[in-house]
């Protein structure tokens, strides 16, 4: 089993980092519960870490042991008759998305990035926008997870049917999870349709465009009253992809390359970023386009920055936003990030964020190295107003306390990780404070 002695960690933004006691890389289940008991043994905690994509500390290790799934990514089966898909937790998403196109295949839906490994975007309850599909989550058909006593269990709404329910978006608070199985459905294509649109036209309109529209979001920029509204729908064809350099010179060129420099101009000249909100917002123009749903659903994303979103109950969602508008505007924040917005149904999942209710997704972001202005500070106390339940790989400062107040079955949650946890070989400084002691 592949290890090392101690390297320090750091995540895609860079805003967390720790230095673990040793790190693993795991080639089976079985040689994770020996890490585990050694772990154990040595009075040291053990957390899994993916491609670092989380903001929040979820996956500090600390002085712990950091287990890599470098070792874990095969693909165990695929069901084409079950419309299933079985692949080990260390799998990126893009692999997972190729493999399945070429298998005929795709996942119902789909975040906005594809770099994350398949155990780390599930169990931070990573989602896209959805009038009827759920978070990548919500699409898993069983799960393999092995337990702090080094047990490996396979759980499905049939086997270990509790810990299914906890085990989905665990935050890697019960085990770590080893494998998933995926409902899939047949490939299908997206027709994507962009154009920008009024803030006041957005939200007069937000019922009517989540309800017609498969996959409705939009873009807020700050200091303008600019939109750019984003309906991805179901088509019969035939593929009508942007041309390769239109593609290139919208979604990486313009959106990554010449926006790293706008964000650069904005944290050196904060006076600036007005004038930078309103050319940005002009810049987006509209278009269509036809292609395989992972490649409407998905784009790249090389700006770093730091985020924090909140989930709001749908009926909550243009009064949160109106004033999320007001709050800038009267404020001295200089903020260069757009706010997307995007929508979920209703799931079972414990700990979703959409959990037993209609969701809208309010997310704000900072340039890296910007100062915070306490703009984020405000924004979570609108949100906290409006009983908004934060993304849990998303900055937040929300603590056990004000998380079972919002999540219904959140002491299900916190028994069930007492029984399969009791002594905390999974706990790290982030779940303490969300989860308790």
């Amino acid at each position: 089993m592949p290890q090392g002695t101690s390297v320090d960690w750091r995540n895609w933004a860079g805003n967390q980092s720790a230095r673990p006691s040793r790190v693993v890389a795991p080639a089976s289940a079985e040689q994770l519960g020996e890490v585990f008991r050694q772990a154990a043994e040595q009075g040291r905690t053990v957390k899994a870490v993916g491609s670092g994509h989380s903001f929040t500390s979820i996956a500090s290790a600390g002085d712990g042991v950091l287990v890599r799934p470098d070792g874990l990514t095969a693909v165990r089966e695929l069901d084409r008759a079950g419309g299933t898909v079985t692949v080990e937790s260390g799998l990126p998403l893009w692999k997972l998305n190729r493999l399945l196109e070429a298998a005929g295949l795709s996942l119902t839906n789909m975040g906005d990035i594809e770099v994350q490994t398949v155990a780390g975007a599930t169990s931070t309850g990573t989602h896209g926008t959805g009038r009827d599909s759920g978070s990548l989550a919500a699409q898993i058909r069983a799960v393999e997870i092995v337990l702090a006593d080094g047990s490996v269990r396979q759980c499905s709404p049939t086997e270990n049917a509790e810990l299914f329910q906890g085990a989905r978006l665990g935050l890697g608070a019960l085990g770590v999870v080893t494998a998933l199985t995926f409902g899939v459905e047949p490939a299908f294509l997206l027709t994507a349709h962009e154009r920008p649109m009024g803030f006041e036209e957005v939200l007069s309109a937000f019922d009517d465009l989540a309800a017609v529209n498969e996959h409705f979001e939009f873009y807020w920029f700050p200091h303008t009253d600019r939109c750019s509204v984003k309906r991805n729908n179901r088509s019969q064809g035939p593929a009508a992809p942007l041309p390769r350099f239109k593609s290139w010179l919208d979604d990486d060129f313009l959106s990554n390359t010449v926006w790293e420099g706008a964000c650069r101009v904005g944290r050196r000249f904060p006076a600036a970023v007005p004038t930078i909100a309103q050319l940005a917002s002009r810049a987006w123009s509209e278009r269509t386009y036809t292609d395989t749903a992972y490649k409407v659903f998905t784009s790249p994303r090389k700006v770093r920055f730091i985020e924090m979103e909140y989930a709001v109950p749908r009926a909550a969602a243009t009064t949160v936003l109106r004033e999320l508008k007001a709050l800038v505007e009267r404020s001295d924040w200089r903020i260069s990030f757009p706010v997307e917005v995007r929508v979920a149904p209703a799931d079972d999942l414990w700990l979703s964020t959409a959990n037993g209710r209609d969701s809208v997704y309010i997310a704000v972001h900072l340039y890296r190295g910007t100062a915070e202005q306490g703009y984020f500070t405000e924004v979570e106390k609108l949100m906290a107003a409006h009983q908004g339940r934060p993304h849990w790989g998303k900055l937040h400062t929300r603590d056990a306390a004000y998380l079972a107040s919002v999540y219904p079955h959140f002491e299900d949650f916190t028994a069930l990780r007492d029984k399969v946890d009791p002594d905390r070989l999974f706990a790290n400084d982030y779940l303490r404070r969300v989860l308790g002691d």
